[in-house]
C-alpha cells in the first residue's frame, strides 16, 4: 500500500519509478524475460528434465535452443507437417539422443484432418476464425499419436519437461498425455487471450485445466500483440508442480534482500523529491 501511495505521488510530480536491473532481474546477463532466460533460471534452482518433448516443433528452433541449457536429456520432436522433414533431419544430427515423430499429438491416435495454413506455421486442427482471407488454407489428414504411446515407444523417461505450441489444440494434446504429465517437471505452453480459433481454450481454461491437473504457473514469455490494434493476443506460460520444488518458497527476498531493496527505493525517492524541490 505504502508503495501504491508514494508511486501516485512521484507520477503526480511527473516522474515514474522503476526498478533498476540487478540479479534478480537478470541470469547471468541474459534478458530475464527471454526463453533462454526463463529456462537458465529453472536450471539453476535445480530442475533437470531427463527428457523434452518437443510438441508443434517445425523447423526443431526450439529444441536446439533448449539442449543449449539440457543438454544431457532425450529430445521427442512432434511435427504434423512433412514440409519440416529436411529440418528435423538436421536438428536431430546436432543434437544427441534426439528422435522425430511427423504426426499430430492428439487425444487419441485415429487420423485427424489439420488445417495447412499458407504460411505452415499457423496450421491448426482449429479453424481460425478470422474472415475475408486465406489464413485456414486447406485440409489434409495426417497420422495422430498421444503423448503416452510416443513417450513408451520411444522408451522416454521421467522428469518431463513438456512444450506445446499447436496453435489452440493445447488441450488435446495433454488429454493424450495424462501419464505423461503426472512425471512432468515442467509444461510451456501457448496460449491465447482470445478467441482465434473456433472451440480453442483461452487463458482462464488453460489455467483452470493445468491447476486441476495439480500445476500452476511460474513464469510468463513470449508477449505476442496482435497487428489489429496491437492488443496482447499471446503468452507463453510456464507450468510447474503446484507442490513441487520450484514453489517451495513463497515469500519476496531475503532480509538482507529487503533491506538493500529499501535503502534504494528510498534514496531514489529522495533524488526526485530534491528534484522537483530544485524546479
Amino acid at each position: 500500500m505504502l508503495k501504491s501511495i508514494i508511486r501516485r505521488i512521484v507520477r503526480s510530480l511527473g516522474y515514474e519509478v522503476r526498478r533498476r536491473a540487478s540479479t534478480a532481474s537478470s541470469v547471468k546477463g541474459l534478458e530475464r524475460t527471454s526463453l533462454e532466460g526463463s529456462l537458465t533460471q529453472v536450471r539453476d534452482t535445480g530442475v533437470a528434465p531427463a527428457t523434452v518433448i518437443d510438441v508443434g516443433a517445425a523447423i526443431g528452433s526450439f529444441s536446439r535452443q533448449c539442449h543449449e541449457i539440457f543438454p544431457n536429456a532425450q529430445y521427442l520432436l512432434i511435427e504434423p507437417l512433412n514440409e519440416y522433414v529436411s529440418c528435423l533431419d538436421k536438428t536431430v544430427k546436432a543434437i544427441p539422443r534426439a528422435s522425430y515423430e511427423i504426426a499430430v499429438a492428439s487425444s487419441c491416435d485415429n487420423p485427424v484432418t489439420i488445417n495447412v495454413h499458407p504460411d505452415l506455421v499457423g496450421s491448426s486442427l482449429y479453424r481460425e476464425t478470422e474472415s475475408g482471407t486465406d489464413v485456414n488454407g486447406f485440409p489434409r489428414v495426417v497420422n495422430a499419436i498421444t503423448l503416452d504411446r510416443l513417450v513408451k515407444e520411444r522408451d522416454a523417461h521421467p522428469p518431463y519437461f513438456i512444450k506445446i505450441d499447436v496453435q489452440g489444440a493445447e488441450l488435446d494434446v495433454l488429454r493424450g498425455g495424462e501419464a505423461t504429465l503426472c512425471g512432468a517437471e515442467l509444461v510451456l505452453l501457448e496460449v491465447s487471450l482470445f478467441q482465434f480459433f473456433k472451440e480453442g481454450p483461452l487463458f482462464f481454461d488453460v489455467v483452470t485445466y493445468m491447476k486441476s491437473k495439480g500445476f500452476v504457473p511460474h513464469d510468463i514469455l513470449g508477449l505476442q500483440y496482435r497487428p489489429l490494434d496491437h492488443a496482447l493476443s499471446q503468452v507463453d506460460i510456464v507450468f510447474v508442480p503446484e507442490n513441487g520444488p520450484l514453489r517451495r518458497f513463497h515469500y519476496y527476498a531475503t532480509p538482507e534482500q529487503r533491506l538493500q531493496q529499501n535503502r534504494e527505493f528510498r534514496s531514489h525517492l529522495q533524488q526526485i523529491l530534491a528534484l522537483d524541490q530544485v524546479s
